[in-house]
């Protein structure tokens, strides 16, 4: 976390060859007698698949986009229910609200991910679709994720856009549910400044998306594009060239970087395991796990709350949790309850499994650039106010 601290001269360049390649041509279709036969997101589509190991993938304009266009492909209807777990960015609610399907969101248990036993309990016969999220690149528990869901026979989109790079049993994340979608924007492991991408191994399910998310096109290769016609309808979800050409570079330090904050996480947390840190202490353990925060979990509210107070003090900082909770918690998503009779008087009390967990933990900020000095600094910190509270 993230991308852009390995920005360099390399994307520079790709950028600067992209105009002079095919005459600055930032549309990923058409033009071909200008642009010299240079499609930069046709590109990054290819390499993605390639390195992911999936058949089909497609950009889009963001990860909040790759859901939407993910559900749109699912072909869900009004009545239709989809299940999210209660911690996740505001963009999961958001996608399955736009999709017209009826949202249902679940607990999450101490892997910070939605937990399986909520989530089968909140299971109807109106279960259309499951989204687990792998928050902060952790990843959920799909081994009973998806026995749950193949025995209740609903589809699976994995909110992996802070999965790219991590692994479970060896596989992308975001590759072994249905569909996958991954978030390139700012804050991510690998970035173009905004961006996303689904990924699938169903062709049908690829060709619904790739309609979808530009307006509906059969993409037929016979005819120009502007005579083609529409297998449904669809919205403007497009990636632009200039994105494709940033995402091909940072495909290609992706290793590096997951390498990088792997490292440097379990450097932290050597130091605080070696210096006593004796409470409620977390870190997802699965070896796929991409090092983007380090998380823990303290004995009470009221201790956590004098912990940050330190920490603040101290200067350090930390990521999402509790400093953006506002966002990635439902328990706060009053705005979107208004029109929701499912939560509209609950939501404040909705979700204490997951407010008891949440409300004390702490999540710090691994970074790609991090020196020794710095990690250390840091652990020693943490240290000298894990013996003041």
């Amino acid at each position: 976390m993230p991308g852009f601290e390995l920005f360099d001269f390399e994307e520079r360049k790709a950028v600067n060859d992209l105009f002079d390649s095919n005459g600055g041509v930032l549309f990923a279709h058409g033009f071909h007698n200008i642009r010299n036969g240079v499609f930069k997101v046709r590109d990054f589509e290819k390499l993605a698949a390639k390195m992911f190991n999936v058949k089909y993938a497609q950009a889009v304009s963001s990860c909040t986009a790759a859901l939407r266009v993910a559900l749109a492909a699912l072909e869900l209807n009004s009545d239709d229910e989809v299940i999210i777990p209660s911690f996740t960015f505001v963009a999961t609610a958001e996608a399955v609200i736009e999709s017209r399907a009826k949202l249902v969101i679940v607990d999450i248990d101490k892997s910070f991910t939605m937990c399986p036993k909520s989530l089968e309990l909140a299971i109807t016969d109106k279960t259309a679709a499951v989204i687990p999220v792998h928050m902060m690149s952790a990843p959920a528990n799909l081994e009973k994720i998806c026995e749950i869901a193949k025995r209740h026979n609903i589809r699976i989109i994995e909110d992996a856009a802070w999965g790219v790079g991590s692994t479970w049993r060896g596989k992308a994340l975001g590759t072994i549910g249905d569909i996958g979608c991954y978030s390139f924007d700012a804050g991510k492991c690998i970035s173009t400044g905004e961006g996303g991408m689904i990924l699938t191994n169903n062709k049908i399910l690829y060709k619904k998306a790739r309609a979808y998310h530009d307006h509906g096109h059969e993409y037929a290769t016979n005819i120009s594009r502007g005579e083609e016609g529409a297998i449904g309808v669809g919205f403007n979800y497009r990636m632009t060239e200039l994105q494709g050409a940033i995402g091909i570079v940072q495909l290609g330090k992706l290793n590096k970087i997951i390498s990088l904050q792997r490292l440097n996480k379990a450097k932290l947390k050597k130091i605080l395991v070696d210096g006593g840190f004796q409470f409620d202490f977390r870190m997802i353990m699965d070896k796929g796990e991409g090092g983007d925060a380090l998380f823990f979990t303290l004995k009470s509210r009221k201790q956590t709350l004098d912990f940050l107070k330190l920490m603040k003090q101290n200067g350090l900082s930390t990521k999402n949790v509790p400093d953006a909770m506002r966002w990635h918690f439902a328990k706060h998503w009053s705005h979107m309850f208004q029109k929701n009779s499912l939560y509209k008087d609950t939501y404040q009390i909705q979700w204490q499994k997951s407010a008891d967990i949440l409300e004390r933990s702490i999540a710090i900020p691994i970074m790609v650039k991090m020196t020794d000095e710095e990690i250390c600094e840091i652990g020693s910190k943490l240290l000298q106010i894990n013996k003041k509270v």
